[in-house]
């Protein structure tokens, strides 16, 4: 894609109302957002996976007495700071 376009995908963006814009602008935001959560979703399981599943294995069964409270708790700390940020960002956005 040339960034210096006004052709993205076969559409010219110059032909678009400014409504239109906009509203392609928010949806590109949100699938970015989309992205972003994504992202962080896949670092807690690799995280939390590499923590409390110290073997690697690919496991058939159910985790064990030892592997579920630790997956539970790692999931909840990183829940936690998430939740710790966003009111810091909140905070000193006010």
């Amino acid at each position: 894609m040339d960034m210096g376009s006004n052709n993205v995908g076969g559409v010219d963006l110059s032909r678009l109302s400014q409504t239109e814009k906009q509203e392609l602008q928010q949806f590109v935001m949100n699938e970015a957002q989309k992205a972003r959560i994504q992202e962080s979703i896949h670092k807690l399981t690799d995280t939390c996976f590499r923590k409390c599943i110290p073997s690697g294995a690919i496991k058939k069964a159910p985790l064990d007495k030892y592997e579920e409270p630790c997956v539970k708790n790692c999931v909840d700390r990183f829940l936690d700071a998430n939740f710790l940020v966003l009111r810091e960002l909140e905070r000193l956005r006010q």
